[in-house]
């Protein structure tokens, strides 16, 4: 029996709703855990969060993406889901017991790692998290609801330990668990909830060696984009200084939460495209790319202006007076928002669903390749600065070779974006709001004031010169408040 397909606008506003609370979370805790633990305080915390990503990409083996291909497609059928769910976990829960294993000898061998094991220790709980969490399972089934109302939850009792734990440098372990706690236990959830999707009993004729070939290509895609996502604060940590990586942690912390709300839509898009594909309706899989890079490119291209316009004071308010360091280093990578949100739909939501899969590890193999060198070259003179530029001209890379393979198909969708509409409404917000950077109103004042009034210009702009999605989203608004009354 086949299983009701879920609303593709409940899924992106339930989605939305999440990344929201993604960002929310840390807008609300690193103003106030910046200050208090300093920059050598949140570099730490940082450095062992990247340094234990590599171990996280060994446990996950790929899984987390090819998951959700694979499940998506037998979605229908509870056995065959429940059979695909048993071997992906059995493959899982191998990787985690020996990627445990590597890093034991890691925090007994390195002395760089020796001096705060206890905070590794506590990182390393995100590792077994995720493993148990199955949250491929959920996104294949569309549960963006269920997904979204937990996240939430377990955000909220974060925040709350936050300030209960954490009130001196020090107890930067505390603000590690609670960053750990808050993103990765309410896996705890998934893996007790899976029974209302899957068999738990044994089912027998499994096939782990099937998904041996693809989970390998996923995993040399996952340890690519782990590379040239966490390079840079690991070896700004082995070849500069913790305040080092904490001046570009707090650059990357804010390009992060700008990159989960464009990449939202493409998220929820990957089980609907994979299904697409899967049951030939091609014509449906190209009008949900092509209106998703439009999206893409009206939300990423404003966002990256603003906040290289003010991007002093988007430091000072969420970090402080202290993180002047990561200024410059955040002008850099803004533009890395939109070369991202173009590649998660080029690379997740077109290559993957096809089954092109070995294109986007190459894009991603080139720009780990390319971010490392540019990394060794300018790190020890630039530090943070230097590993911006590396994760720029890496993310330029990978889009470079999605695009040499796309061609056609990638043009045909990007035709329907209306640059020229976008560029002046960008110009026309911008001159709108630079005046406001000439007043002493204070960084929360300022960026309140300015990003009202730049976004509500550039919208206003693209409405009247009818660009056709914001326009569509307009009327459906205006629609369901005339229905409401």
């Amino acid at each position: 029996m086949a299983m009701k397909q879920k609303s593709l606008k409940l899924n992106v506003i339930m989605n939305s709703i999440l990344t929201m609370s993604s960002f929310i979370f840390p807008l609300i805790t690193f103003p106030y855990v910046s200050r208090v633990l300093s920059p050598v305080g949140t570099g730490k915390v940082a450095f062992a969060t990247s340094f234990i990503s590599y171990f996280s990409m060994i446990a996950q083996l790929g899984i987390p993406t090819y998951g959700i291909r694979v499940c998506a497609q037998v979605r229908d059928d509870k056995i065959k889901l429940s059979k695909t769910v048993h071997e992906l976990l059995f493959v899982n829960m191998i990787t985690t017991i020996l990627s445990y294993i590597g890093l034991v000898f890691a925090i007994i061998f390195i002395p760089r790692l020796q001096a705060d094991q206890p905070l590794y220790i506590v990182v390393s709980i995100t590792i077994l998290l995720n493993s148990i969490g199955m949250e491929w399972l959920y996104k294949a089934l569309e549960q963006y609801t269920y997904i979204t109302i937990r996240s939430i939850l377990f955000k909220f009792i974060g925040l709350i330990a936050m300030f209960i734990l954490v009130h001196e440098q020090k107890d930067y372990v505390f603000y590690g668990f609670i960053t750990i706690f808050a993103t990765s236990a309410s896996n705890v959830l998934n893996f007790v909830n899976a029974h209302k999707y899957i068999e738990r009993r044994y089912i027998g004729g499994y096939e782990i060696r099937k998904h041996l070939k693809p989970i390998g290509v996923f995993f040399a895609m996952s340890i690519a984009a782990t590379i040239y996502t966490n390079i840079d604060s690991v070896m700004l940590g082995f070849m500069t200084s913790d305040a080092d990586v904490g001046y570009y942690n707090a650059a990357v912390r804010i390009k992060t939460i700008m990159v989960s709300i464009v990449t939202s839509l493409g998220a929820v898009l990957l089980p609907r495209a994979s299904y697409y594909i899967e049951h030939d309706l091609i014509d449906e899989f190209y009008r949900i790319t092509s209106k998703a890079l439009n999206f893409v490119f009206l939300l990423a291209s404003p966002m990256m202006i603003y906040f290289m316009i003010f991007a002093k004071e988007g430091i000072f308010f969420l970090s402080g007076d202290s993180y002047a360091g990561s200024i410059v280093p955040m002008q850099v990578i803004m533009p890395t928002i939109l070369l991202i949100g173009i590649t998660n739909i080029s690379g997740i939501q077109m290559l993957i669903p096809l089954g092109k899969e070995k294109v986007v590890l190459y894009s991603e193999v080139a720009g780990a390749v390319v971010d490392v060198i540019i990394n060794a070259l300018l790190i020890p003179s630039m530090a943070s600065v230097g590993a911006a530029i590396g994760t720029l001209i890496a993310e330029l890379v990978v889009l470079i070779v999605q695009f040499v393979y796309l061609k056609g198909k990638i043009f045909t969708a990007l035709k329907n974006v209306h640059y020229i509409r976008i560029v002046i409404a960008i110009i026309v917000s911008g001159i709108a709001v630079i005046w406001i950077k000439t007043f002493e109103f204070g960084n929360f004042v300022t960026l309140c004031i300015s990003a009202s009034l730049y976004f509500a210009v550039y919208g206003m702009t693209l409405l009247l010169s009818k660009e056709p999605l914001v326009v569509e989203i307009f009327n459906q608004i205006i629609g369901k408040i005339r229905k409401g009354k």
